[in-house]
């Protein structure tokens, strides 16, 4: 019996503008059925686990409620993480609460962002760094590789252990490409994958010992850790304080007790849209393709169409990702660049790397269908029982008109039903609520209008989701 530790946060600048900051690429359905996050969960069925820790960023907490809930798992910890401080204060966190009420379990932890093709492959490989890690050690899987990738970190293997895996020999970081094809030459190295297993008691020992401060700001966070439901929310002042540093950096590679197992299970890390390309099953001409996609005299190119038609006549090795407001056009080897241009739109205060037209909420989501001087429209789908928070605004007016479903509806002092191709009209500063009864999904037009219409004009008086 071991607990998951599910690692679900960054935000996958590379793979834009599918990945973005409020909706990054571990909820995204990147290759097959489901979400990274979904995909990762579904990786341990068969597997004799306890129910998933899940760590993510606070304002990405209810993406990874709803999307462990479409995956049949309910009420399982997330462990919410006020700032990013990389993996190993994440990890600790983790570890210090599996530790709770005496309790001292074998940990596996996995990153959401990784596929993995050969399941049962990798269920073998667990079982033999689950042996490892009931002996003392801190276990990292080393994918065998396959070629000879500059963009991986390596691990050297050492002396082996038994019949599971090898002692750390060493760390090396991403190499040249002709050091690369001398690490694929000579057997001993492998593609550092970023999954671990350990005792929970044996990671923090490490870390007591090569990083104590993280330790000690992490400890701290979580002696003032605050539960929401399933929400535990450490505090967030001291884990401010906390240096931010990765766990090859931290404990992997100054600790005496590392191992690897070596994995060969059609792993991937989804890290660019090369990566994704090279995942994808492809047409007889190597092209990658999803959506509404025409081709014609095109080899070994992605093209991913996420809401109109895309067509492609000529072309060769390239990336073509379009979605409802933005376009992206690169050549298949130039694509780790993409964090260019995300740094360009921040540069330039634009939003398309924060947020798609279609926003998820707790409650549904929203897609902004027109906007203009002093308007805008919203398509709105409010899930059945769900409410959005009691609020007003100082800079805006809304109309709503149902398109199915029923709404529930608070203006000031009355409540309101109303029914398909019905209408209400909110104006500015009026107190308000929005609400479905139904078991249907509530779907309804506002159009909104006024001097100023960003989502900060949100003055929240109640919320079941806790913003206010």
């Amino acid at each position: 019996m071991f607990v998951p530790v599910i690692m679900a946060g960054g935000m996958g600048t590379r793979l834009w503008p599918v990945s973005r900051e409020h909706y990054p690429k571990q909820f995204c359905a990147l290759v097959d059925d489901g979400s990274m996050l979904q995909q990762t969960m579904r990786r341990l069925d068969g597997l004799d686990c306890a129910s998933p820790l899940t760590v993510c960023n606070e304002e990405h907490r209810f993406l990874a409620a709803e999307q462990l809930r479409q995956a049949g798992i309910q009420n399982a910890p997330i462990l919410l993480e006020p700032v990013g401080r990389n993996t190993a204060p994440a990890i600790t966190l983790a570890a210090l609460q599996a530790m709770t009420n005496g309790a001292d379990p074998l940990l596996l932890v996995m990153p959401a962002d990784h596929l993995v093709k050969d399941v049962s492959a990798f269920h073998r490989g667990i079982a033999k760094a689950q042996t490892l890690a009931q002996e003392g050690r801190l276990v990292t899987f080393g994918i065998v590789p396959t070629s000879p990738e500059t963009g991986f970190g390596y691990i050297r293997r050492g002396e082996k252990i038994g019949d599971t895996g090898f002692a750390v020999s060493g760390f090396a970081e991403k190499p040249d490409l002709e050091t690369a094809k001398a690490y694929l030459k000579d057997g001993e190295h492998d593609w550092n994958s970023g999954m671990f297993m350990f005792r929970a008691s044996v990671y923090l020992d490490a870390m007591r010992k090569h990083a104590p401060a993280i330790l000690d700001a992490c400890k701290a966070a979580m002696a003032g850790v605050e539960s929401d439901a399933y929400f535990l929310r450490p505090e967030r002042t001291a884990f401010e304080a906390c240096p931010s540093d990765s766990i090859d950096y931290a404990v992997m590679e100054k600790t005496d007790r590392a191992a690897v197992v070596p994995l060969d299970a059609g792993w991937n890390d989804i890290g660019s849209w090369s990566a994704i390309w090279e995942a994808h099953d492809k047409d007889a001409d190597g092209n990658a393709l999803t959506g509404d996609v025409l081709q014609v005299a095109s080899r070994n190119s992605i093209v991913s169409a996420q809401k109109r038609l895309v067509a492609i006549v000529g072309v060769e090795d390239l990336v073509v990702v379009e979605t409802a407001d933005a376009v992206l056009v690169a050549k298949r080897d130039t694509v780790q660049r993409v964090k260019d241009i995300v740094a360009q739109l921040k540069s330039a205060g634009r939003t398309e790397h924060v947020n798609h037209r279609r926003v998820y909420r707790p409650w549904g989501d929203y897609d902004s269908i027109d906007f203009g001087n002093r308007y805008q429209v919203k398509r709105i789908t409010v899930k059945p029982g769900a409410k959005l928070s009691v609020q007003k605004h100082h800079h805006r007016a809304e109309h709503w008109v149902v398109v199915r479903g029923t709404a529930r509806v608070l203006k000031g002092d009355e409540t309101i039903m109303l029914t398909e191709n019905q209408s209400t009209y909110i104006p500015l500063g009026e107190i308000h609520a929005l609400e479905n009864p139904g078991k249907i999904p509530l779907e309804l037009i506002e159009v909104q209008s006024g001097s100023y219409l960003g989502e900060d004009d949100i003055v929240r008086l109640e919320d079941r989701y806790g913003r206010v």
